[in-house]
């Protein structure tokens, strides 16, 4: 049997693969590689490159690789792109989402993983954010991932579609051979590095006079490795027999945007060159995540949470990637 991963050579996909295949999974991936590198599958998994809403591939995919489960990461998620062209966020986030699990529901596969996001909640009225809390997203792109949810819930009413979906805080970090590489790039992380190292423009800094204690907005950054160990216990959640969830991924610990910045600094040994402008339009002053629930759903914590731990792996592997993955 194998694991179908969807926008497997994307940045969290690709992370997921190579999760899998060290743990001695069978992995299919199928990429339309609008967003992905097809150099960041890794070589034992087998590729198929394809929208994930072609029913007609999906289920050839199934039939052929035994396809069991399907983890399913393929989504655009650029905010400020959602804004600008929604059709195109609800079209390729929801619509080939909806065209995946009917293929996979003919086709007999009753377990998804779906990667969600934070952004389901929109402006947070507590943190830490606990699944409870009310959803209402402020974008077409948190929209799209909502819908989903909505979906996935609704099948496993309706068909016993059985699924974990995984809302995750800010992903960063790398592995030895997985890192970031994004066109435009709007992580911080990397665009800290990128601002030390020269290759990249000064770092802009939007807003520093947050209720936060050094004015600048907090996020909850989680290791792309423990993301992936996430999906893999999920997986195995659902194999046992366990119930549909929702659950939120993060490390419980917010950092600023400033702290992002000496952080950087101390892992280069350089200077990250900074400016310091206004808000932007929806960003909350603090994203913290409560993962309680994944804790005790799943077991999960997460195993590299020190903020420097996390900068350092991806600025070891922007050195060995100066030029991100080869086209």
């Amino acid at each position: 049997m194998a694991i179908l991963v969807t926008g497997g050579a994307g940045y969290i996909g690709s992370a997921f693969v190579e999760a899998l295949v060290a743990a001695g999974q069978r992995v299919v991936v199928l990429d339309d590689l609008s967003r992905g590198h097809r150099a960041a599958v890794h070589p034992d998994a087998a590729f198929q490159q394809g929208r994930t809403g072609d029913a007609a591939l999906v289920a050839r995919i199934v039939s052929e690789h035994r396809v069991d489960a399907c983890v399913h990461f393929a989504a655009f998620a650029y905010v400020g792109e959602s804004v600008k062209d929604p059709a195109r966020y609800f079209d390729n986030n929801f619509s080939q989402a909806q065209a995946l699990f009917d293929a996979l529901q003919a086709a007999g596969v009753r377990r998804v993983v779906f990667s969600s996001t934070c952004a389901t909640y929109g402006v947070p009225t507590a943190v830490p954010i606990a699944e409870s809390h009310p959803q209402w997203p402020i974008n077409p792109y948190g929209w799209s991932k909502l819908f989903v949810e909505r979906l996935l819930d609704s099948y496993d009413l309706a068909h016993g579609l059985r699924f974990v979906a995984l809302r995750y805080f800010n992903a960063a970090g790398a592995s030895a051979r997985v890192g970031e590489h994004h066109d435009p790039e709007t992580h911080l992380i990397p665009l800290a590095l990128r601002a030390a190292a020269g290759s990249g423009p000064a770092l802009s800094v939007f807003g520093s006079d947050y209720d936060t204690p050094d004015g600048t907005a907090i996020r909850d950054y989680i290791h792309v490795a423990d993301l992936a160990a996430a999906h893999l216990l999920a997986l195995d959640h659902l194999s046992r027999g366990g119930a549909s969830q929702f659950l939120n991924l993060g490390t419980g610990t917010g950092f600023s945007v400033l702290e992002v910045i000496e952080t950087a600094r101390r892992v280069t040994g350089r200077d990250v060159p900074h400016t310091v402008g206004p808000r932007r339009a929806g960003d909350p002053p603090r994203l913290v995540a409560d993962a309680a629930r994944a804790r005790a759903v799943l077991g999960w914590s997460p195993g590299q949470p020190a903020l420097e731990a996390i900068v350092r792996s991806a600025w070891d592997w922007m050195q060995s990637h100066p030029n991100g993955y080869p086209a």
